[in-house]
């Protein structure tokens, strides 16, 4: 078994106000946590993997082939792969969260 804590990674600031940590990863499947500030948006993007996800603080809003989709605090989500999104923290305090990919998103673009 292989452990991280995310104390052991320093974030990445993808976009202004996005932060991104890689966290562990396996053969099928890989984490990443998120910190999203107040008011910045990640903008759309797709990739191939399946995306699941977990907001533990505050709440995101997703859009989506044109509809708006808010994610409450302790609420999860799943989008397909290929799938193009964006996300907004439209609210006062830092969203903060969990996303799984499928296949593993072990070097995404973002840690270049």
């Amino acid at each position: 078994m292989d452990s991280t804590a995310l104390s052991d990674h320093e974030s990445t600031e993808v976009v202004d106000g996005v932060h991104l940590v890689q966290l562990a990863a396996g053969d099928r499947m890989s984490v990443q946590h998120f910190h999203i500030e107040p008011g910045a948006t990640v903008p759309e993007h797709s990739h191939e993997h399946e995306q699941v996800g977990f907001v533990y603080g505050s709440a995101l809003t997703f859009r989506i082939d044109g509809e708006e989709y808010v994610i409450e605090e302790n609420d999860s989500y799943s989008i397909p792969g290929d799938e193009p999104h964006a996300a907004e923290n439209r609210t006062d305090d830092p969203v903060r969260g969990i996303d799984v990919f499928s296949p593993p998103r072990t070097n995404p673009d973002w840690q270049d």
